[in-house]
């Protein structure tokens, strides 16, 4: 990555940020998801980053957030004590290819969206679900979650391809680690229960076709999509 593009980052997020300074972890978190930026620009992307002075209570450290048709990669670190025990169990030195795997992950939820197929399903597919006894506000929360478990299947995919792309020698610890992140979901089939796609990606090589990270996603994200129900 030209240095010269990760100092642009890190300038228009302390500009959003309205903050003459990053701190530390901001910057090491925005240094190493440049690549992945720099890719999205190259497609145009609609991605505006944006760095909160002070996290919410109920803020995630690194999410993607959708306003005016443009996607908004928010940091959200100040004051945020998930932001320093995300990667707790991580060496230090494997951080790196992870934060960019990340990256890659909120980059394929802004490639959904920018497509405008967000929440949409393939051609060829078509809504199930039970009737949970008639009752329309749980079936309305049961679309909910599986609408966004769809969506963070795909992005899970889109970070492994982008993992097997640019860095095939960490793509084993890249999916063991996001294979622990969903094996501590609360509940099966929750909304972030993106187990039946990672097992379709054991291996990195299911990404072998395809153009573009999101086009590899695709065709074993439909292949999930049998297995999800």
């Amino acid at each position: 990555m030209p240095k010269f593009l990760a100092t642009a980052l890190l300038a228009v997020a302390a500009n959003a940020a309205n903050a003459a300074q990053l701190t530390s972890t901001e910057t090491r978190w925005l240094n190493a998801a440049a690549p992945v930026l720099a890719y999205a620009k190259t497609l145009q992307l609609p991605i505006d980053i944006i760095v909160q002075p002070k996290a919410g209570p109920n803020d995630v450290p690194f999410a993607m957030g959708f306003a005016a048709g443009r996607c908004k990669l928010v940091l959200s670190m100040r004051g945020n004590a998930n932001a320093e025990t995300v990667l707790q169990d991580v060496a230090d030195d494997e951080r790196d290819v992870l934060i960019e795997a990340m990256t890659a992950h909120e980059v394929g939820h802004c490639w959904r969206y920018a497509q405008g197929n967000w929440h949409a399903l393939p051609a060829g597919f078509t809504e199930v679900g039970g009737k949970l006894d008639g009752n329309p506000r749980l079936q309305a929360l049961s679309k909910q979650m599986r609408e966004t478990r769809r969506e963070e299947g795909f992005s899970d995919l889109v970070a492994l391809a982008w993992t097997q792309r640019n860095h095939p020698d960490a793509y084993r610890h890249v999916h063991s680690w996001i294979n622990r992140v969903r094996d501590a979901q609360p509940a099966s089939h929750g909304s972030h229960d993106t187990r039946a796609w990672l097992k379709l990606a054991a291996n990195g090589r299911v990404f072998d076709n395809g153009a573009t990270p999101f086009d590899q996603a695709a065709r074993v994200w439909s292949d999930g999509l049998l297995r999800d129900e």
